[in-house]
């Protein structure tokens, strides 16, 4: 379905009984929807919940700001590392507001927030922004964006950065394969082939590269949130990997110590990535917490 919120169009899909305490599943940078483990959704319904996930803004079936220009990331990075101000066309809040009104669209008073990667970002910030509109947070992959955390190596941050050969989907599925291959658990083996199939099924859905650095700039410009999590009151979960090559287990820790009551779980071997064996643990860790807060 398609929805309004804060001025823009979103795609929502919505999976279990409308009446059912409802989950909100934000997504990372230029990931879909249609990225969330079948068996995570299906858990959490299982579980006696309403399902909502939806895509960004700039990603998906949603609004796509082309109107804002396509960032030059490198400069800004580069403004960053020496400590200049940044300045997105969007911010990480102004995405938070998105999802308040997606909640609004649906007539939903209170969710339950999980967010992975620059999903949980935007989940503390509706946390501690909305906490009337909150019941529960659980941040997984993510970060507090605390000064000083240890970032992405090289050799990830090289492949992030680099665009595929062109804009053919065969060469885009290529290129993104091997980007997810750099940030794979090793613990926790993947299906590539099957995988694969899976992203060529998102490039056709759609494909917006500017989008996705627009939303790069919210997050590498968003330096103030690690001051936030001190207001976060409702119950908190933080997952992360001890293998994310991407977003350091450091910056999980550091949310956890940041938000008061928080609990932190560390699931050896998990990358930045989400292959079967990783959404069952990431069911079998958030299930519990969401039914703590409901008895």
């Amino acid at each position: 379905m398609n929805v309004t919120s804060n001025g823009l169009q979103f795609e929502v899909e919505s999976t279990g009984p409308e009446d059912a305490p409802a989950v909100l599943l934000t997504m990372g940078l230029g990931m879909q929807l249609v990225a969330w483990p079948e068996v995570l959704i299906q858990a959490l319904v299982k579980a006696g919940f309403r399902v909502v996930c939806y895509d960004n803004r700039d990603v998906g079936l949603s609004s796509h700001l082309d109107h804002l220009g396509q960032p030059q990331m490198l400069w800004h990075f580069l403004k960053s590392r020496v400590g200049l101000a940044l300045k997105a066309p969007y911010s990480l809040q102004d995405m938070a507001v998105d999802a308040i009104g997606i909640l609004d669209a649906l007539d939903i008073r209170r969710a339950h927030l999980i967010g992975v990667s620059m999903g949980g970002m935007i989940s503390q910030r509706m946390a501690a922004t909305a906490p009337a509109r909150t019941l529960s947070l659980t941040s997984i992959m993510s970060s507090s964006g605390a000064p000083g955390l240890p970032g992405p190596g090289s050799e990830v941050t090289r492949a992030m950065m680099q665009r595929p050969r062109s804009g053919v989907p065969q060469d885009v599925v290529d290129h993104t394969l091997e980007v997810f291959k750099l940030l794979a658990s090793p613990a926790f083996p993947q299906d590539f082939p099957a995988y694969r199939q899976h992203l060529m099924a998102g490039v056709q859905r759609s494909y917006n590269p500017p989008g996705v650095m627009r939303q790069m700039l919210a997050v590498v410009s968003d330096t103030s949130r690690h001051e936030l999590l001190a207001r976060i009151t409702c119950p908190t979960l933080v997952i992360h990997g001890t293998a994310d090559p991407l977003v350091p287990i450091e910056g999980g820790r550091d949310t956890a110590r940041r938000i008061a009551g928080a609990r932190f779980e560390a699931i050896e071997g998990m990358g930045h990535d989400w292959p079967p064996g990783v959404a069952r643990r990431l069911a079998d860790l958030s299930i519990p917490h969401l039914l703590s807060v409901l008895s």
